[in-house]
């Protein structure tokens, strides 16, 4: 039976989750390129938001929410074809499930945006994303929320530490490697253009991850405000943790730095946020803190990948993290909710790992074929001498700043 109360803050939730997107994420984006690629990532986070909710509904939510397989659902609600305006979903209408579902398939894609910005063709980032969403989201979504084979197996992912954010950082590394640097990089690349839009967009981020995380609670009670609050605390730590880090390393702290730990702590306690308490959201911000900065260092200085705006290390990493730190969080001395019975704290993380490793194998393996697809049909990579003058200007026509 639908809940009106269940309903009213699905409905506010699904509201939120859009709002990281449009205009959150596009913000943070926008804020940490160079002022002539303002707009192309604007742009890219726009297009995808329509693009991404088309696919849903055509095919996506299908593939990841209907039948019964255990790698992939089937076609019997595309376009939901079948679903009735009364039709529920748990206590909520499945209209409104989908819509929910829909922001997520939306900001998936887009958080990839952060790794090829600068460089690529606006048909290649159209044609990587639906293909994306059809390839590789849909299934790990089905695999893990839709009744497949890693929740069969008892794998936890509370709002998208493996669905989300191991999907897109890693996809996001392969398309930085294979796209190449951007021209000039690192010396002649300049640093984020404007450091007040990082912080809004960041901020946007943060007040709509209460619907990201508390909204996958699909229920207006007791786990989805134990989210909320465990969203709050890891955010809060994870950013004070990059403050420090900062701070004793350059002797300046800065409010790019800042913000993107806010962004690591969001990330980090994504999985487990409606499995643990207080005490864990703490935990997974200062832990996910140090591991996603020293990250960074390591995909741009070890391994020299030009993923531009740190996706792999802030994303993938961080949403690796918290979905293997929350077999050991959930345990009631931490304040958690406690294993399922019979299991223990060792094959729990095993199972983390499984659905870890299964979907990032599945991610690089996919990637690469969508991204060689791309390339033979439309290209991948603008010109040199486009890509020193701007995306704004030669592949959109406009400018971001008018002198």
């Amino acid at each position: 039976m639908i809940n009106a109360g269940d309903t009213s803050w699905i409905l506010t939730a699904t509201a939120l989750v859009l709002f990281m997107t449009m205009p959150g994420l596009a913000l943070f984006y926008a804020g940490l390129v160079r002022s002539k690629n303002i707009l192309s990532v604007l742009m890219h986070c726009a297009a995808i938001c329509c693009l991404a909710s088309v696919v849903w509904l055509a095919v996506g939510y299908s593939l990841a929410f209907s039948g019964e397989g255990a790698y992939l659902g089937d076609l019997s609600k595309v376009f939901l074809s079948g679903v009735s305006r009364d039709a529920a979903s748990g206590s909520i209408p499945e209209s409104l499930f989908f819509s929910f579902q829909m922001t997520f398939a939306i900001i998936t894609p887009a958080l990839i945006v952060g790794a090829y910005v600068e460089r690529i063709k606006f048909g290649a980032v159209l044609l990587i994303s639906a293909l994306w969403l059809v390839f590789v989201y849909a299934p790990v979504c089905h695999w893990v929320w839709g009744g497949g084979w890693l929740a069969s197996m008892g794998v936890y992912d509370f709002a998208g530490g493996i669905v989300v954010h191991v999907t897109a950082g890693v996809s996001a590394l392969v398309i930085a490697k294979m796209l190449g640097q951007r021209s000039g990089y690192p010396e002649q690349i300049q640093p984020p253009h404007a450091p007040w839009m990082v912080m809004v967009g960041a901020s946007m981020l943060w007040v709509g991850w209460f619907g990201f995380n508390a909204g996958s609670a699909l229920t207006a009670g007791s786990d989805a405000s134990m989210a909320l609050l465990v969203t709050h605390i890891s955010a809060a730590t994870a950013s004070l943790v990059w403050l420090v880090i900062e701070w004793l390393r350059f002797g300046k702290p800065s409010l790019v730095g800042l913000v993107t730990g806010t962004i690591a702590g969001l990330a980090t306690v994504t999985p487990a946020s409606g499995f643990i308490g207080p005490m864990g959201g703490f935990i997974l911000g200062l832990v996910g803190g140090i591991v996603t900065y020293y990250c960074v260092d390591l995909v741009k200085g070890k391994f020299n990948i030009d993923d531009s705006l740190d996706v792999f290390a802030v994303h993938g990493v961080g949403g690796a993290t918290g979905t293997l730190l929350v077999a050991i969080l959930i345990l009631p001395v931490f304040q958690g909710v406690g294993l399922a019975e019979g299991v223990s704290v060792m094959s729990q993380l095993t199972m983390q790992a499984t659905g870890i490793i299964v979907t990032a194998v599945w991610c690089l393996l996919a990637t690469v074929i969508i991204v060689n697809i791309t390339k033979r049909l439309v290209g991948l990579r603008i010109d040199e001498e486009d890509e020193v003058e701007g995306l704004d200007y030669k592949a959109h026509g406009e400018s971001g700043y008018k002198l």
